[in-house]
């Protein structure tokens, strides 16, 4: 099944529980998809990485807004927004371990030849790219500083 699909059939699912967060992370993922496929260039059907960098977006937004909340002392507010994520990442491929991200990480400063900070954008677009939809690009781009420096 396509992710879309996927998503369709847990919206349904989540009508039927009446589930209203669940609900709610859905819809904001049928209606970010509807939007990238409307898209002036875009193709009928997105592929799968695009797909997976409006999952990701998607929890990145609800983390951020959960911390901010957080910083501010509202976790009433924080709640949902965390429970959302939740809904969301289990779209997502299963997130690599800092320790394997380090390994790809240490794998392609080798084979660049990187040799300081001054490299940290080649290397950061290929580890990206390896390694779409497995892990966070904040975490990539600490990891890569920190080997870097």
């Amino acid at each position: 099944m396509s992710l879309q699909q996927d998503i369709m059939t847990a919206l349904k699912d989540a009508m039927k529980a009446k589930d209203q967060t669940a609900l709610q992370a859905l819809r904001a993922i049928k209606s970010a998809i509807l939007l990238a496929k409307t898209e002036s260039n875009a193709a009928e059907e997105l592929t799968e990485e695009q797909g997976l960098k409006i999952l990701q977006k998607q929890v990145k937004q609800r983390k951020d807004s959960a911390a901010v909340y957080l910083e501010q002392g509202r976790e009433d507010l924080a709640a949902p927004e965390l429970a959302e994520a939740e809904i969301i990442s289990q779209f997502l491929p299963e997130a690599l371990s800092e320790e394997e991200i380090e390994k790809v990480v240490d794998a392609t400063i080798s084979q660049v030849g990187a040799e300081g900070m001054k490299d940290m954008g080649k290397v950061m677009g290929m580890v990206s790219k390896e390694l779409a939809g497995q892990a966070d690009g904040k975490t990539i781009s600490n990891i890569v500083k920190q080997k870097l420096s």
